[in-house]
């Protein structure tokens, strides 16, 4: 890939901005309803591309450790189900890894969660 400016994530901000600057002054109703949706969901696609990459492989890395087992993000959570169904793993790394898992997601999908500014005081790296 090329390193060319400006990044799909730069792309996928301008256009949120334009939205929540520029067009939505304009709108009332369910017009203006739908477009703060659209706006959100390409700040969502925002963060994916800027963290996605990182928050995977932290992911990837807690879960190879905590399974024991190597593979992709899918194969590894089903591994993790499996041990966790028969409980052959029940201690504070799993805890540990599922409420990072959590954190990271929701720093993505809602970085504004009201809760979230607490919990990243309790786990500062989990996002």
């Amino acid at each position: 890939m090329l390193d060319e400016r400006p990044t799909a994530a730069e792309l996928v901000a301008a256009v949120a901005e334009f939205l929540e600057r520029e067009v939505l002054a304009a709108l009332d109703g369910r017009i203006a309803f739908h477009t703060k949706v659209a706006a959100n969901a390409l700040r969502i696609v925002e963060r994916e591309l800027t963290s996605g990459p990182a928050v995977a492989a932290a992911e990837l890395a807690r879960l190879r450790t905590l399974t024991g087992a190597d593979g992709d993000l899918p194969t590894l959570n089903a591994v993790l189900a499996g041990k966790i169904r028969d409980g052959s793993i029940v201690d504070d790394a799993l805890r540990d890894h599922l409420v990072r898992s959590a954190l990271s997601r929701l720093a993505i999908d809602n970085p504004r969660y009201p809760s979230l500014a607490d919990a990243a005081e309790r786990w500062p790296d989990a996002h």
